[in-house]
């Protein structure tokens, strides 16, 4: 005998509901449309337009609309929250529940702690390893500390809704390169300027406060030498001037991060301009003296972002010897009113 209440999971995959039985016969095409479409009937139930449904994957008994059944595919809420967890966990997340204000959304679960909103087309792409899944509560602790980093910290989103700026405060102490090249506080506090920043140039440093930031000719700089394993090749270095030399090798230099390579000197300089000029002028004196040491662009093209001034490994211990020299006698008094430099090539071999 049926009974007069049937336990059923409602189409939302809620909790399951004891609905009345609907006492009418089951029409002879509703068993075989059933069946065709992965269910077999259970009862009709709660009026003459619903009826239960035993899914044959895996026994859930749902309610369903007749017209559906009738003229589209029904689907059992269980297999659907089985199909999301099980997309969730590929993609590195838990499923939690359905968002009740919008069906395309759900709840999910991150390993850092925090609940995230997202829909289920971007948690099938992350599982699918098209995308990933980002926390907005790290992600923000993660732009605070790149700020903090570069002396700055985090106002809030662009006022201008741009997905790829923030506002950001000059609220620390001004920054100037150590000898790691890393930076370190200086003495004067900065100037509490607001202003929108790209993410991408607070990552690598490439900005300038618009209130108190020097163009790089006047700005603290800083000389480098870099080493590179060219596959294939062998050792290369690199001589150069940045105001960021870690920035400049990690973002800029380097095509990929299979290429090893090392930042093996930095030289505070007092300044781009005398920077520049001491890079030429050590420049000028190693293709003079060494240039079958100079390594031809096709050894390095697509490894290393730059276009001249990379010389084999075996003058690192003479750009080093040149360091050695701009380091101990001071870069300012190094530079001459010229702009030339003294005293930082080896001594020429004098007249016969």
């Amino acid at each position: 005998m049926m009974p007069s209440t049937l336990l059923v999971v409602p189409r939302d995959g809620g909790a399951a509901l004891r609905l009345p039985v609907f006492e009418r016969p089951v029409p002879d095409d509703w068993p075989r449309l059933a069946a065709d479409k992965g269910y077999a009937i259970a009862a009709r139930v709660k009026d003459r337009l619903h009826v239960a449904l035993r899914c044959d994957r895996c026994g859930c008994v749902s309610l369903s609309l007749v017209y559906t059944l009738r003229t589209a595919q029904p689907l059992c809420p269980a297999c659907l929250c089985a199909d999301r967890s099980s997309a969730a966990e590929a993609a590195g997340a838990v499923f939690l529940r359905r968002d009740p204000a919008d069906t395309r959304y759900a709840i999910y679960g991150l390993p850092c702690g925090h609940e995230v909103r997202r829909q289920f087309g971007l948690i099938a792409r992350a599982a699918a390893g098209e995308t990933g899944i980002r926390c907005e509560v790290c992600h923000a602790g993660a732009l605070e500390a790149e700020a903090a980093a570069r002396d700055w910290s985090l106002v809030g989103p662009d006022p201008q809704g741009d997905p790829n700026y923030r506002l950001y405060a000059h609220t620390h102490l001004a920054a100037q390169p150590g000898e790691d090249g890393k930076a370190v506080s200086g003495a004067a506090p900065a100037c509490g300027h607001v202003q929108r920043i790209a993410r991408g140039n607070m990552m690598t440093g490439r900005f300038t406060c618009g209130a108190c930031g020097q163009g790089w000719p006047v700005a603290a700089s800083a000389l480098y030498l870099m080493r590179f394993e060219l596959p294939g090749h062998g050792p290369v270095v690199k001589l150069g001037f940045s105001r960021d030399p870690v920035s400049r090798l990690r973002f800029q230099l380097r095509a990929g991060p299979g290429l090893a390579c090392e930042l093996r000197r930095v030289i505070p300089v007092t300044s781009g301009h005398r920077a520049i000029c001491l890079e030429k002028r050590m420049h000028v004196e190693l293709r003079r003296l060494h240039p079958d040491a100079v390594v031809p662009p096709r050894a390095w093209r697509g490894l290393i972002r730059v276009r001249s001034e990379i010389y084999e490994g075996r003058l690192e211990p003479l750009i080093d010897a040149m360091l050695d020299r701009v380091e101990g006698e001071g870069n300012d008094r190094a530079v001459g009113e010229d702009g030339d430099e003294a005293g930082l090539a080896p001594p020429r071999p004098g007249a016969p």
